[in-house]
């Protein structure tokens, strides 16, 4: 353990990381990933049952930082965020006919007066039993916007590569409820054009498409998907006109717009939205009520899968042996490496506190590598495979003069020399601190 005077910052020793050198995967069904091999052997995420992995420590902070994101645009289109519970009376699935169609995804409990509930994959009927609920709201109320992240679960036949395809998820779920058809499809537009901002601040192309809405159901559907060999989706697009489309929701080879032939990719769905009309109010009686008239109103559905997109990203980024994260979502940004105990640059270890006083001002997160006790290449080997982006390394060049710092740009493979003074402009030159921070506890 260092005993580096360095207070208020991050310290590797402190981490909980646990690393392993053997993953158990089944090679005959699951596709090759390197994302879940290394997010597993990295300690990034850990095995509890089949199907079941907890965050550790430097996963939950990525997925911490997401939600941040997704959270900052719910925000600007005015939904509201709440906690529904876990648990849905099986009752409430069986009033918008459901519970049959999904009962063997199901896990079901029964309490003490045998009562059953279902551990829910998706809030559709609680949200609309708990607004029905609340009593008459004003006209002036809607579009009523309201979301959760939470945990759901689904009892999958057969779970895989991690958060891909699980039995327990985190997802996000917003539920929409408008007076009129026509309002709610300005909704789901407002929503839609949130989510592609969301896709885009995370960085990596992704495909919007129409898709199946499944036992959910819908007059309008659309899913957003990454492009990967480990997804279980075949989605259609043309290169003309852009038009794309589940491959299960349109049978023809070309693309019904424009005539054009489809090109065909392997994808991971990561999000979907639904434009539901009225298909759970009315059964639900959720209801608009004037001294005029009482008419059910219009509802949206849109998901996103946070443990999802985790793994997909990483899927995208990772190289086959080192984990890659979006610069504003990576666990830390900003890894800095003091000269190892001992050695010839140990005199420079007095340049940690002068590189912090540097980076605090900046909107990003940092953490010490203070394992002094090792070598300088043995804590960039760590940094590299655990994804911090960016590299600040005290060593040989920091004992000459002039001073210089070494800064590893992890992502990109490149590295520099800098004087000390000239660390604030090189990361505000590189354009990384729309970083959602989490504060150091």
């Amino acid at each position: 353990m260092s005993s580096l005077p360095i207070r208020n910052i991050n310290k590797l020793s402190h981490l909980f990381q646990p690393t392993t050198s053997t993953i158990a995967t089944n090679k005959k069904i699951d596709p090759p990933s390197k994302s879940y091999e290394n997010l597993v052997k990295y300690g990034l995420i850990k095995q509890i049952a089949n199907g079941m992995y907890a965050f550790l420590p430097l996963g939950l902070r990525v997925l911490n930082k997401l939600i941040a994101l997704v959270d900052t645009e719910m925000e600007k289109i005015g939904a509201q965020k709440l906690l529904l519970p876990a648990l849905t009376s099986t009752q409430l699935w069986r009033k918008s006919n459901r519970f049959d169609d999904n009962m063997n995804e199901f896990f079901k409990l029964r309490d003490r007066s045998q009562r059953e509930y279902v551990l829910s994959p998706t809030h559709e009927e609680a949200i609309c039993f708990m607004v029905s609920s609340v009593g008459s709201l004003s006209p002036k109320r809607y579009p009523l916007k309201l979301y959760q992240i939470s945990n759901k679960w689904r009892d999958e036949i057969k779970p895989k590569l991690g958060f891909l395809r699980s039995r327990e998820f985190i997802m996000k779920d917003l539920y929409t409820f408008d007076i009129d058809l026509d309002r709610a499809k300005e909704t789901y537009a407002l929503v839609c054009e949130a989510y592609e901002n969301i896709f885009k601040k995370i960085g990596i192309t992704y495909v919007k498409a129409i898709g199946d809405p499944g036992t959910i159901g819908g007059s309008m559907s659309h899913e957003y998907h990454y492009i990967s060999s480990i997804g279980e989706d075949n989605v259609y697009t043309c290169l003309s006109c852009q038009y794309s489309i589940n491959k299960v929701m349109c049978k023809k080879s070309q693309c019904p717009e424009c005539g054009s032939v489809f090109e065909q990719n392997r994808t991971a769905e990561v999000g979907h939205t639904f434009l539901l009309d009225t298909k759970y109010t009315i059964p639900l009686n959720v209801i608009l009520k004037t001294n005029k008239e009482r008419k059910p109103l219009v509802m949206g559905c849109y998901g996103l899968g946070l443990s999802r997109i985790f793994t997909v990203m990483t899927e995208l980024l990772s190289t086959k042996k080192e984990l890659r994260w979006p610069k504003n979502l990576a666990p830390y940004t900003i890894c800095i490496i003091p000269p190892k105990g001992g050695s010839k640059e140990e005199s420079a270890l007095q340049y940690v506190k002068d590189i912090m006083e540097v980076l605090t001002p900046l909107n990003t997160d940092i953490i010490l590598d203070d394992r002094t006790h090792l070598s300088i290449g043995n804590r960039l080997m760590h940094a590299r495979i655990t994804g911090f982006p960016y590299v600040v390394i005290i060593g040989k060049s920091a004992i000459q003069s002039p001073p210089l710092i070494e800064i590893h740009d992890i992502n990109s493979s490149t590295n520099c020399q800098i004087p000390l003074d000239d660390i604030s402009s090189y990361f505000n030159k590189e354009d990384i601190f729309e970083t959602f921070r989490l504060d150091i506890i």
